[in-house]
């Protein structure tokens, strides 16, 4: 895998900013002096407004008052790890080794006294001037590798009080929920507010119903639970019918909350049929891929029908009005060789586009009206970022998705960084924004859009947390811890109020809303950030012999599990559950209850 420093310049094109390279601002600095330029840029330590926000003339304030997006007028934002932009801790935090090498040297006793000192103590001095001289070297590494391709944070749009003022009076009262929704200011206020436990093992998929009633979660334990998350409460446990993990369920659209599709470890494609009195009526088999079936796409309009991608590299097209419901619409292919696929999305503007990433570095766009696998293997166009196409490093694709409007399309690259594409480029393009901070290597990520008009990226990470950057500058505008088991993996925001819920490795859902008093101060960013890029560093160099245990570990998984797969073959054959199959189904299943949903096969 290619060193992550040497990508920073990678950006081609629609991503280039005349300001892009000026990195973080220190907040409360009207105009930084030429010696403290450095401590005035990224990391998030001291970030704050742009200048432009800053250097206001006498009564602009009053005029602009409309644009602050504050809870308290206040209109000031600040990455200081302690909440807050002063000057004078930037300057304190600047000067901080200079002035504990010169405390050092005041305090060196005198020749009479220095003969009775031991040699340790400067040994110890020395010591500590390479630690500090190497966190320096490593600041600035990071300084550069991470304000690359930063932008200003664009000008705050929203303030509480005259918002509410102008709804009481019926002025933009409609506008008013999708301009809070999509507030900085109640983004940097997102806290804890509850916890969803029922759950015996990981939760790997989370959906709310199209009225954002309820929130449907799926998990290691082969169960699927109907939350009224409002009440922090389950409606319905049932058994998803399915033999692994399951990685996914979905509402269908327009259905009355009474439909649910699932896919699983196992490959199964099933759908569940859900009655008003809290109860599932019934599971049905309704495709089955040949790998693991990590994730399905909706039509946002269609109660009836949706695609499902596998690891066989095969998307199926879904239709439950039909006898058979599956019909295969391509076979995904690089050459000559099938690539898995880990994620699918449909464009919620064009539903006959739809969008796919698995293992290999490309977002391949299909248009179901039009696959012709002789021509270019179907595909209407690729998306890659440029520093990837010829890129030795074995990276791939865990997560896509479109914007509300799908002009925007983000993937989420394994041990790599999130990318945003323009969906209308033509075919090749790269990317045009790019997210970094997060570390995305030990388990299959989801990344997500935020806000009714996808103002803001957010995804889980190997440590834990969860980040939010603002679309379009780039920069980290949250940071949560949202798993104690280490990964966060789901993220799902509600599709009409300014909450979230998310899982990962933990057994239960988290909900998170904009109740903090104060915005964030993103403490302890820095340090999560130098600790992920330095392991994802790591990792590179040692990429290979990596690559070779998982490869060890997948073949052992499956030959451990052929014997159970036969007797469960053998069960099955008295069942009665009634199912659907395809043409092209096979009824190999890989995997068992054991398995976790952690590691991509």
């Amino acid at each position: 895998m290619a060193d992550a420093s040497s990508e920073s310049s990678g950006t081609k094109g629609d991503s280039k900013d005349p300001e892009s390279g000026e990195g973080l601002r220190a907040g409360n600095e009207v105009q930084p002096s030429s010696d403290s330029a450095d401590s005035s840029r990224a990391l998030g330590a001291e970030d704050g407004q742009p200048e432009a926000e800053q250097e206001r003339a006498p009564g602009e304030e009053e005029e602009g008052e409309e644009d602050t997006d504050s809870m308290d007028g206040s209109g000031l934002y600040s990455l200081t790890e302690e909440g807050g932009g002063s000057r004078e801790r930037a300057i304190e935090e600047r000067d901080g080794t200079s002035g504990r090498r010169a405390g050092r040297k005041r305090n060196r006793p005198s020749s009479g006294t220095a003969r009775r000192s031991s040699s340790s103590s400067s040994d110890e001095d020395d010591e500590d001037d390479e630690e500090e001289l190497e966190e320096e070297q490593d600041d600035q590494v990071m300084e550069e590798w991470l304000g690359a391709e930063l932008r200003d944070l664009g000008h705050l749009a929203w303030q509480a009080v005259p918002s509410l003022r102008a709804r009481e009076i019926g002025r933009d009262s409609q506008q008013f929920v999708r301009r809070v929704c999509g507030s900085r200011g109640l983004v940097q206020r997102l806290e804890l507010q509850g916890r969803l436990e029922k759950h015996s093992g990981c939760v790997n998929t989370l959906h709310f119903n199209p009225s954002g009633t309820r929130l449907a979660s799926g998990s290691d334990d082969l169960r699927v639970v109907i939350w009224d998350w409002a009440r922090r409460r389950d409606e319905l446990v049932f058994d998803s019918g399915h033999k692994s993990n399951v990685f996914q369920a979905k509402f269908l659209p327009h259905s009355g909350d009474s439909t649910l599709a699932m896919c699983a470890r196992d490959g199964q494609i099933r759908v569940a049929e859900l009655s008003a009195t809290q109860r599932c009526k019934n599971t049905k088999k309704v495709a089955q891929h040949k790998g693991a079936a990590h994730k399905l796409a909706l039509e946002p309009d269609s109660p009836c029908s949706f695609l499902s991608a596998g690891e066989d590299a095969v998307v199926f097209g879904i239709d439950l009005r039909l006898d058979r419901p599956a019909n295969k619409l391509v076979v995904v292919k690089e050459g000559d060789k099938k690539v898995g696929l880990y994620t699918i999305f449909v464009n919620p503007a064009n539903t006959h586009h739809f969008a796919v990433g698995g293992r290999d570095q490309y977002v391949r766009i299909y248009d179901q009206r039009k696959i012709n696998e002789n021509d270019n293997n179907g595909v209407l166009k690729k998306f890659c970022p440029d520093h990837l196409v010829s890129s030795d490093s074995k990276t791939n694709i865990t997560c896509l998705v479109y914007s509300h409007d799908g002009s925007e399309l983000l993937a989420s690259y394994n041990d790599e960084d999130i990318y945003m594409f323009d969906s209308s480029h033509s075919n090749g393009a790269d990317y045009c924004r790019r997210y970094k901070g997060h570390r995305n290597n030990a388990t299959v990520k989801g990344v997500n859009f935020y806000g009714p008009c996808s103002e803001f990226v957010v995804s889980g990470s190997d440590c834990g947390h969860i980040y939010i950057w603002d679309k379009k500058s780039a920069r980290i505008v949250q940071f949560m811890e949202g798993d104690k088991g280490g990964v966060v993996n789901c993220l799902e925001p509600h599709p009409h109020l300014p909450g979230l819920a998310t899982s990962g490795l933990d057994h239960d859902v988290k909900l998170w809303a904009p109740t903090s008093e104060t915005p964030t101060g993103l403490k302890g960013l820095k340090e999560v950030m130098k600790k992920n890029k330095h392991e994802r560093d790591e990792d590179s160099v040692r990429h290979a012999d990596q690559y070779d245990t998982q490869l060890l570990w997948f073949l052992m998984s499956y030959m451990r599990n052929r014997r159970p797969q036969r007797t469960r073959r053998g069960e099955a054959e008295g069942e009665t559950d009634e199912s659907w199959s395809s043409p092209d189904s096979s009824d190999e299943e890989d995997g068992g209850p054991d398995h976790v949903q952690c590691m991509s096969s």
